[in-house]
């Protein structure tokens, strides 16, 4: 795999960034890291079947019309994904610096995408504003290694959960509006009767974690 100056974009507990060049093209490189906790056979197949996951979860999505970034090239031996580079602002960042019409525009746009994803039966797994890059007219969600596949409502409960606290923690001032607009994409793609379930689901979960933060 020919690959030019390797630059660490970030470390992670499961995986390592890289931006780089690679074939005359920008790209983003992730590997997966060895635990020397794990039985080297079990950790490299552990590993190996997680990075093809991640790329077909990312293709499916892809499928249903969620922007991601392009997957190139797949390495099960090295647990390496070499993916498009995506040139814009995640939407973390970007969320501040919008005036009000952009911001429900960006949000509307997330919240029927993350409706695409649940009808697809795909889990992000992992949703947050740091997951998101606004680039041109579109919002591309990355980081699909915790995704899988689920028709429940409650592993979709609790996607639209992580999305709500990372507005909530990142964004508390625009948190309210936020989720108003992203909710009402999602009924656009979902109908109001199944995004009420989803819903439920998701304020049930809140109260979980309310619940057993009070007995702690």
């Amino acid at each position: 795999m020919e690959v030019l100056s390797l630059r660490l974009l970030s470390k992670g507990a499961e995986a390592d960034l890289y931006i780089a060049e690679w074939y005359g093209r920008k790209v983003v490189i992730k590997r997966r890291i060895s635990k020397a906790y794990r039985n080297p056979f079990l950790d490299l197949r552990l590993r190996a079947s997680r990075t093809v996951r991640e790329a077909e979860n990312m293709h499916e999505a892809k499928k249903a019309s969620v922007p991601t970034p392009i997957i190139y090239f797949v390495d099960k031996e090295s647990t390496t994904l070499v993916m498009e580079y995506i040139d814009g602002l995640r939407v973390k960042e970007a969320l501040g610096m919008l005036d009000s019409s952009e911001r429900e525009k960006v949000c509307k746009q997330i919240g029927m995408k993350v409706g695409m994803l649940h009808s697809a039966s795909l889990i992000h797994g992992d949703l947050t504003t740091s997951n998101m890059i606004i680039c041109g007219d579109k919002v591309f969600f990355i980081d699909f290694g915790l995704s899988f596949h689920s028709h429940s409502n409650e592993d979709k409960g609790v996607d639209l959960h992580l999305l709500k606290r990372s507005l909530d923690s990142t964004h508390y001032t625009e948190s309210h509006d936020c989720l108003k607009h992203i909710l009402q994409g999602y009924r656009e793609v979902s109908g109001e009767r199944y995004t009420s379930k989803i819903l439920k689901k998701m304020k049930e979960i809140e109260y979980r974690g309310r619940y057993f933060s009070g007995r702690t």
